[in-house]
């Protein structure tokens, strides 16, 4: 347990991971302001007891409101940011037009990077601060059809580590979180961006993309291996509260199990082994 108040700003907290963080972390005495795209959402939190905001990681001027009011809320001091908001594009990378490709970076990688510019400075006055990044395990292994999805979490992972490097000494500690297939609404997101942006009929891909929308559409855990958010709750807590919170947390043992495989295979085998994964 947190021997004192601490706060954090929390991100993409309507469904999912960001949700579940934020009752697990009230529950544990922690002050949550939990933040969601929409205002329904953020009206829904209020009434569940949070303090809420309204924050829109791929506008710039929500962001900069949100930072605004947070600072308000905490007198200007924040202990930990949560960046966890973010969604998936599927498609295969020739059908990703360059607006596809942007939509997908301004939420999961510019508004995350802008977010937290924001926040440092709070940080660094205080002499201290936690920033932990719920990446993936498509943030260092590619699997087909996620392209867009895995370009912002591998960009996003390079950022962080430099980051890391140049925050050093500051007080501010940096983890990324890497959970593998976790409960969520994560599909059925992803399933919308999908309908929105791609076009199966007019692509290479056609027969392929009929099994992955039967994926995206499957009720319960589509993988194996699958564990509910509260798996990734205990990371955020320690990255929050150990005095050596770790660069990265892997969660599901499938990232576990590619970490390994990434660090032993040959690129080929390793190449062979994703192409299997749908």
């Amino acid at each position: 347990m947190t021997t004192k108040t601490q706060s954090i700003l929390i991100t993409g907290c309507s469904t999912g991971i960001g949700y579940q963080t934020a009752i697990s972390l009230k529950q544990r005495g922690y002050r949550v302001i939990a933040s969601a795209r929409h205002s329904d959402d953020v009206a829904r939190l209020s009434n569940e007891g949070f303090e809420s905001v309204q924050l829109d990681l791929a506008d710039s001027e929500s962001i900069h409101a949100a930072v605004e009011k947070v600072s308000l809320l905490t007198d200007g001091k924040l202990d930990g940011l949560f960046n966890n908001g973010a969604y998936g594009q599927a498609g295969a990378v020739e059908d990703l037009s360059r607006a596809v490709l942007r939509e997908q970076f301004e939420t999961n990688f510019f508004g995350t990077h802008e977010l937290t510019n924001l926040i440092i400075p709070l940080m660094r006055t205080q002499g201290k601060g936690r920033i932990i990044y719920n990446s993936s395990i498509l943030g260092f292994v590619a699997m087909t059809y996620r392209g867009a999805y895995n370009a912002s979490k591998f960009a996003l992972e390079g950022l962080v580590d430099t980051l890391r490097l140049e925050l050093h000494g500051t007080g501010i500690h940096l983890s990324l979180i890497e959970p593998g297939p976790i409960t969520s609404d994560f599909r059925k997101n992803a399933f919308a961006a999908y309908q929105k942006n791609i076009d199966p009929s007019k692509s290479y891909h056609q027969k392929t993309y009929q099994a992955m929308e039967a994926r995206l559409q499957k009720e319960g855990p589509a993988a194996p291996f699958t564990l509910p958010a509260e798996a990734v709750v205990k990371r955020v807590i320690h990255a929050m509260e150990s005095t050596q919170p770790k660069v990265r947390y892997y969660v599901t043992f499938p990232t576990y199990l590619f970490g390994c495989l990434k660090r032993i295979l040959p690129m080929r085998c390793l190449d062979y082994l994703l192409r299997k994964i749908q």
